[in-house]
């Protein structure tokens, strides 16, 4: 019951992170790892467990989905179905260590773009803008990213849209979570058939996910955009520094 309660509180607070910034795996993954799980396991529960979260907030940010015109949504949409089901295979066929490596380098150069793309001069910003086609091959790596493991993805996605040209926090926290919804549906079909989601674990931390992400989704869109901005660098830093310290 004890181990219950952990798991469901860890994917509540995981989906709301994942709402709010990106990171929320770094909750929930320990949290798997702690209940007795494998590293491989662990990774696809964690990753089942958020994903019912992930559309909770995105029907929060629906308002401001429908007004992004800075990217194509459709080309993104399939470009995260694609790449999230290679990630997925990559992951299930080949080890893991080496990608883990650059987990936190990853997260670091994330987190430095976000920061200097939202607190940048505007000016000095548009100089590196991606074109439409940048955009997309920059998205499709991310997606093969976040199906081969997914850590600090929330980052990586703001980070990449920040360049792309995207500036309104809300309605990139929402394309984000709809983006990685879909590169994990894909994923999670992979770790389905691979027979690595451990569900006795999974199905309470469903339950936590979709009522800390459509929680936090609600909230944040009340706050003032350079709050929720800057709390986004921060939690990018320290989740730099644990990568760091501990490894994933």
């Amino acid at each position: 019951m004890i181990t219950i309660i952990v798991l469901t509180a860890a994917a509540f607070l995981g989906g709301a992170l994942n709402a709010l910034a990106g990171g929320g795996s770094l909750v929930t993954f320990p949290a798997l790892l702690f209940a007795g799980l494998n590293p491989i396991d662990a990774n696809a529960t964690s990753v089942v467990a958020l994903f019912p979260g992930t559309f909770s907030s995105v029907w929060a940010y629906r308002r401001s989905i429908l007004g992004i015109t800075e990217v194509s949504v459709t080309g993104f949409f399939l470009l995260s179905l694609f790449g999230g089901l290679l990630g997925a295979l990559l992951l299930l066929s080949t080890p893991s260590s080496v990608f883990a490596g650059l987990v936190p380098w990853l997260v670091l150069f994330a987190t430095i773009v976000f920061a200097v793309g939202n607190f940048a001069p505007l000016g000095a910003i548009r100089r590196f803008k991606l074109g439409p086609r940048g955009a997309l091959a920059v998205h499709f790596i991310i997606s093969v990213y976040g199906g081969y493991f997914g850590g600090g993805i929330g980052f990586l996605m703001l980070a990449a849209l920040t360049l792309f040209g995207m500036r309104d926090i809300n309605a990139m926290n929402g394309l984000k979570m709809a983006l990685v919804g879909v590169m994990t549906l894909t994923a999670i079909a992979a770790f389905v058939v691979a027979d690595v989601v451990r569900w006795t674990e999974a199905f309470p931390m469903l339950v936590g996910s979709v009522v800390g992400g459509y929680v936090a989704a609600q909230g944040a869109q009340r706050l003032d955009q350079r709050v929720i901005k800057g709390f986004i660098v921060v939690l990018g830093a320290g989740l730099t520094v644990f990568f760091f310290w501990r490894g994933v």
